[in-house]
């Protein structure tokens, strides 16, 4: 075949396209109906194996055009994630200038759990720090609570720091390994499972401590008072309660002058710089309360249980003076807790970006019909891609913190809650082949009411702040990047096996009798 065959099919016979990132595309090919132009049906008497030929070159043909529509999808999906990446940053610089000056930001990996920063530093002094004691092992705290730093007209407070690090079996290890999939040799393997238990130590004594108590209880009140009181004098700690707290204890002895507390909103958002551990008296919902007075970074928590099943406090408040001691000593095992971050996206919304105000979840986020007699209609979408419709009472976004609350009762799996992952849960859904997922941590999530809906559907987050969901309306969740830590009486994994054996009774039946029938 001549070279000017080619040439005289024009531009239907070879694609020399140039792809956006400038390299010459290499699967530049010719089409079926050039090839069929090229590839004419053998006159009479032809050879066979031209014939054979032929047809080999018509599948090489199909096989490379396909090969180049694989590329070009891969592009348009690389494009597309550039672009939601540049949204994204555009839309968290004026949420991180609200809180930092320019000059202040530390590392990209810092924002994921926040800071316990003493005082200000630049960027170069942040990065030589880090190289200095994080570099080795473990993370600190002056990247686990980092969250910007408070008014410049505020009083500096001093905070205390620590270290997490990874154990396994009861031995710290010198430096976290992660999933990394290699390739030596032609075999594929992995590189240390990140299953390792997180210890914190303090590197610094723990100086301010929030106490956070259930209310309308009398026994709480008392331990509260006496708690406080050892606290002060044993432990020489600066104490802060919530303010209906600190009136209580004033009416009983004005010896609790000491304590401080809150006046509003703007002072609360500035805990996290002051205080360096929560203690809470309750049950789950305490806990839930806690996290939820921090939008950003979390100081650890440490758990009493005073509540009905305990699945997050695993501390017995008889205890309480030898645990708080060895939790201020130190090391100690801690989950980290991940949360949800919702956004409420009105259909009135000019683009995506211009939600409400975000909300943080430690449990579930729960879409339903509320007062409405009608099924719920919801359309899902998991970064972009149509998962499903709801057509029942409702749906579950859960944490693996959160799979032992409502969206157990609904049918969902029992998850560890140090398993990074969002359960999708649906509420009595009218279909029987709808089972619940989960999915990983680093999805996006998006429940839309469609404009075809009967009725509205309602959106509720760890049972309060319920937001009505019109038509149009969608509720977009991620993962937050501030996880919850709270200690541990053992480690995560005891502590979580316990919690469903004494709370649920899981897998509670009567041993089978030793005799009867047996194999031969």
């Amino acid at each position: 075949m001549s070279p000017s065959k080619f040439k005289s099919t024009g531009e239907e016979s070879i694609s020399c396209s140039q792809p956006e990132n400038g390299f010459t595309n290499s699967f530049s090919l010719f089409s079926e109906k050039a090839v069929d132009e090229i590839l004419q049906p053998p006159v009479q008497g032809t050879d066979d194996h031209l014939i054979e030929f032929s047809e080999a070159m018509r599948t090489v043909a199909k096989a490379l055009r396909r090969a180049a529509e694989g590329k070009a999808s891969a592009q348009a999906e690389a494009a597309e994630w550039k672009r939601r990446y540049e949204l994204e940053k555009a839309r968290n610089l004026p949420l991180e200038d609200k809180e930092q000056s320019p000059g202040e930001h530390d590392s990209d990996f810092g924002d994921a759990v926040g800071n316990f920063v003493n005082q200000p530093v630049s960027r170069n002094e942040a990065n030589e720090q880090f190289e200095m004691c994080c570099g080795e092992n473990g993370i600190c705290s002056h990247e686990v609570l980092r969250d910007g730093e408070s008014d410049s007209g505020s009083k500096m407070v001093r905070k205390a720091s620590f270290r997490l690090s990874w154990c396994c079996k009861g031995e710290q290890s010198d430096q976290h390994k992660h999933d990394i999939v290699s390739f030596e040799r032609g075999n594929i393997t992995t590189a240390g499972r990140s299953s390792r238990q997180i210890s914190l130590r303090w590197e610094s004594p723990p100086r301010t401590v929030l106490v956070l108590t259930k209310p309308n209880s009398i026994s709480v009140r008392i331990l509260c008072a006496e708690m406080v009181r050892w606290l002060r004098e044993q432990k020489k700690l600066d104490i802060y309660v919530e303010p209906r707290v600190r009136v209580d204890l004033l009416t009983e002895s004005s010896y609790f002058n000491f304590v401080q507390t809150w006046k509003d909103d703007k002072e609360i958002s500035l805990l996290h710089t002051k205080v360096d551990l929560v203690a809470t008296l309750g049950g789950d919902g305490t806990v839930l309360w806690a996290a939820s007075m921090f939008k950003g970074p979390v100081p650890p928590i440490v758990p009493f249980s005073l509540g009905s099943l305990g699945f997050m406090t695993p501390f017995h408040t008889e205890h309480y003076r030898e645990c708080l001691d060895s939790v201020l000593k130190g090391p100690i095992s801690i989950t980290l807790r991940h949360r949800l971050r919702c956004h409420v996206v009105r259909d009135a919304a000019k683009h995506e970006y211009e939600t409400e105000e975000p909300i943080l979840v430690l449990n579930e986020v729960t879409i339903d019909r509320g007062i409405s007699s009608y099924l719920t209609n919801l359309e899902c979408y998991c970064d972009n891609s149509f998962v499903t419709c709801v057509q029942g009472d409702g749906l579950i976004l859960s944490t693996t913190s959160g799979s032992t609350a409502y969206s157990l009762a609904a049918g969902g799996s029992m998850v560890h809650p140090q398993v990074p992952g969002i359960l999708f849960t649906p509420i009595c859904p009218h279909s029987l082949s709808f089972r619940p997922l989960i999915l990983p941590e680093h999805v996006t999530l998006r429940v839309q009411v469609p404009f075809n809906s009967r009725s509205h559907a309602y959106a509720s987050f760890d049972g309060k702040d319920r937001k009505l969901l019109a038509a149009g309306d969608a509720l977009v969740c991620s993962m937050a990047p501030w996880p919850v830590p709270t200690a541990c009486q053992v480690d995560s994994t005891s502590d979580f096996l316990r919690s469903i054996h004494e709370g649920l009774h899981w897998n509670l039946r009567k041993t089978q009798s030793f005799d009867g029938p047996r194999d031969s």
